[in-house]
């Protein structure tokens, strides 16, 4: 034990520490403790999962709170879940039993009663949610002075799941308005597992302050880790998932042979598990498809599924059952179990296809090999085997080289993408502005542009700007500009922000509940009708009844599985994947953790390449009047190609379809023969032509772009005016100058061999 540190701790700490047989701080505690203790800075945590975090920002701070009670809530602790706060609050009142320091958490499961407790007498530790924090300054104003007036201490906890996002430009805003009834000054403690370069974190944790953000060097976990990447045709893929059954109908028991689900099967058995998908549908199929097995073999049911759209007393079994149960457990699970929620031993993480990025990578594998055992993630890519003779961009093992990818970028590089930074953050502009007119009743146009410009990451909106958004809202009775030339709410505004739903910035899913007699069991967006069937919380259901007025779904339960479909998630894959991705294909290497499968199918690919040139050029001729094009860029560059191509070339090539995968490669059909060479010096020469994209860009392409560039358009951007969304697309999208370079690297397949694939 450090006892210089050990010693400077609280006495009710170090009994705790005593208790729980510590023998002894880790480094991320003591660095914490010596930051906190002996600077007045703010501080960045940034260590592996289940390495101490928590604990290194609560101990000096409880100490500190110990010695010199505040006279209000002393830490105000914001998380992105629920379900964190809810397992931290747990955790916080263990240590906390014996010290005079209560704990308040706040969110919309929360009792009314308990939140009255810390109006009544705030104190000690609140932990909340962004959106019960705008709740809070919005309709507790008054109460905001005596809540927060010596608040010492903010702990932002997952960072990296705020920064770059609009959700995390609220929380800065948050906390730079609420600073306004502060009488001390706070400092920030910001915790991540998974960031690469700390100075953005840095800059995000202290925006708005001034005050310097210490990030103390942690040693390197000695964490052992053990990875597997396997690849399977599977000839047995469901041709047509949107097909329903009939009523009365057996479902067909889809892949029940398929060595791929053999393959999950036995590397789950008999484990505490995790299987990780992408998507809410694979999370679902792949349970569904487990408990088929699982009765064919006569083993136990050990299945749980949890994601954003199953019940939260169906996702808290889950976790419980993971954390408490001897038996092993497997769960099916989508980004809701990347965070910190403590779910005890781990033994194993599948990973179904390839993660979107490093960041989600080391989270996951994070998840297990706790106390002392081995981080074991295994990788199961899958593609279904193309019939007759495939195109040549669907020759490629597409998943198989971007899991190779992102493995590599870490273990060689130790890589991890960084925050996009977004100057033209408008959605979140609305949002503060509402709330700002909300907090205050009322407020002349200049103390409303001073309040919201003056906060930090609005700082690249200009006074026009914000006048021309002002004017809008006024048109469209947001606000309203009284006989005194003040703002208030106008009568359409004050419905959306008298709304529980406006506290959330993030796109609401206009969902159904599904309902089993009493039970909730989660939410689907477009109910079948009845008799026909769904699967929800990897288990079949038939429709009994759709109430489209209250927006519910009675269902019974049945055997069988049919595939649930939700739409798809901000799925964003940074250009440095898709880098690697290329080196991983032009560069055979012998990777250690494929398996069989993976190995054969890479050499394959590596086969393709020397003998397609797909290793050397990115525009390819598939016979006829198709061109394919392999950019090798990330989501949002690749999005912006697609457009410039159509944009800038469609007319002159006579182009009649663009598509593709994103962000693999586009198909280019057009209605006269048209070479790679006469396609990319077209482009390029359009490319290198001065372009105004704010000019270029209609109402459609806004609205088109944005779902492209993030899927869900953002919550507020109906609200914004068209010329001030074009700009923050210009800016904040398409960089030319990026593209410019990279599409004066490609090159075209030669004419000699055109019409390969």
């Amino acid at each position: 034990m450090n006892n210089s540190v050990f010693e400077r701790l609280s006495p009710f700490i170090r009994d705790f520490i005593y208790r729980n047989n510590w023998t002894e701080l880790r480094d991320v505690q003591i660095e914490a403790c010596r930051v906190i203790f002996d600077t007045d800075c703010h501080l960045l945590l940034n260590s592996g999962t289940a390495s101490g975090k928590t604990e290194a920002a609560f101990l000096p701070v409880l100490t500190l709170l110990d010695q010199d009670p505040p006279e209000s809530v002393g830490v105000l602790y914001i998380a992105p879940l629920k379900s964190l706060i809810n397992d931290q609050f747990l955790r916080l009142n263990d240590l906390l039993k014996e010290a005079n320091i209560p704990v308040f958490h706040w969110h919309g499961d929360v009792s009314a009663s308990h939140k009255k407790k810390l109006i009544n007498r705030p104190a000690g530790i609140l932990q909340i949610t962004p959106e019960s924090l705008e709740s809070l300054l919005i309709n507790k104003n008054r109460d905001l002075v005596r809540l927060f007036g010596d608040l010492r201490f903010i702990i932002i906890d997952e960072v990296h799941s705020f920064m770059g996002t609009d959700r995390g430009i609220q929380v800065i805003c948050q906390l730079e308005r609420l600073n306004r009834y502060i009488r001390s000054d706070p400092r920030r403690i910001g915790l991540s597992a998974t960031l690469g370069d700390y100075t953005k974190a840095e800059e995000w944790l202290a925006a708005g302050t001034g005050r310097k953000v210490i990030t103390p060097a942690i040693n390197a976990s000695s964490q052992k880790v053990r990875l597997a990447v396997e690849h399977f045709y599977d000839p047995d893929e469901v041709k047509n998932p949107q097909s329903r059954n009939l009523p009365g109908e057996e479902q067909k028991d889809i892949n029940k042979a398929s060595p791929y689900w053999e393959y999950i099967y036995e590397k789950t058995l008999n484990k505490k598990c995790i299987i990780f998908t992408n998507m809410r549908d694979q999370a679902e199929y792949s349970i569904a498809m487990m408990r088929q097995i699982a009765e064919s073999k006569s083993t136990p049911d050990i299945y749980h599924v949890h994601h954003g759209s199953i019940s939260a007393a169906l996702r808290e079994d889950a976790e419980s059952d993971m954390k408490t149960s001897e038996k092993p457990v497997v769960i099916g699970a989508t980004l809701t179990l990347e965070m910190g929620i403590d779910i005890g031993r781990l033994e194993r993480i599948v990973q179904v296809d390839a993660p979107n990025s490093v960041s989600s990578f080391l989270q996951r594998l994070g998840r297990s090999g706790r106390r002392g055992n081995p981080s074991e993630m295994w990788f199961v890519c899958r593609e279904e085997k193309p019939s007759g003779l495939p195109i040549l961009p669907r020759r490629i093992p597409w998943k198989l080289m971007q899991a190779i990818a992102v493995i590599q970028l870490y273990i060689e590089e130790r890589w991890i993408e960084q925050p996009r930074a977004v100057k033209y953050p408008l959605s979140i502009l609305y949002h503060q502005t509402m709330a700002s007119i909300a907090e205050l009743g009322e407020a002349t146009p200049a103390l409303l542009a001073k309040r919201v410009l003056g906060m930090e990451l609005f700082n690249n909106i200009t006074f026009d700007d914000y006048r021309e958004l002002l004017l809008h809202l006024i048109k469209l009775d947001h606000l309203q500009l009284t006989s005194e030339n003040t703002l208030i709410l106008g009568l359409k505004g004050e419905k959306i922000v008298n709304n529980f739903k406006f506290y959330a910035v993030f796109p609401e899913e206009d969902d159904f509940t599904v309902m089993a007699e009493s039970s909730a069991i989660g939410k689907i967006e477009v109910p079948p009708p009845p008799g026909e069937r769904l699967t929800l919380a990897g288990r079949s259901w038939e429709v009994m009844e759709v109430d489209m007025k209250s927006k519910v779904v009675h269902v019974k339960r049945i055997k069988g599985k049919i595939k649930t479909y939700w739409g798809g998630g901000n799925i964003k894959t940074d250009n440095r994947v898709l880098w690697r991705m290329k080196e991983v294909l032009a560069s055979p290497k012998d990777y250690p953790y494929l398996q069989k499968g993976a190995k054969f199918r890479m050499d394959e690919a590596y086969f393709l390449a020397r003998n397609s040139g797909l290793d050397t050029y990115n525009v390819f001729s598939l016979g006829g009047k198709t061109l394919c094009i392999f950019p090798w860029l990330g989501n949002v560059d690749y999005f912006t190609v697609m457009y410039l191509i159509k944009k800038l070339c469609g007319y002159m090539l006579n182009i009649k379809s663009l598509g593709g995968q994103p962000p693999y490669y586009i198909t280019l059909k057009t209605e006269g023969l048209v070479t790679p060479e006469g396609f990319l010096k077209e482009f390029t020469e359009a490319l290198n032509t001065p372009i105004n994209i704010e000019e270029m860009l209609t109402e459609d392409d806004i609205m088109e772009l944005k779902r492209q560039y993030e899927y869900k358009i953002p919550k507020f951007d109906e609200f914004i005016p068209a010329n001030l969304l074009k700009k923050a697309i210009a800016v904040d999208y398409m960089n030319l100058d990026r593209l410019r370079r990279e599409v004066s690297g490609w090159k075209c397949q030669p004419e000699s061999q055109t019409g390969e694939g």
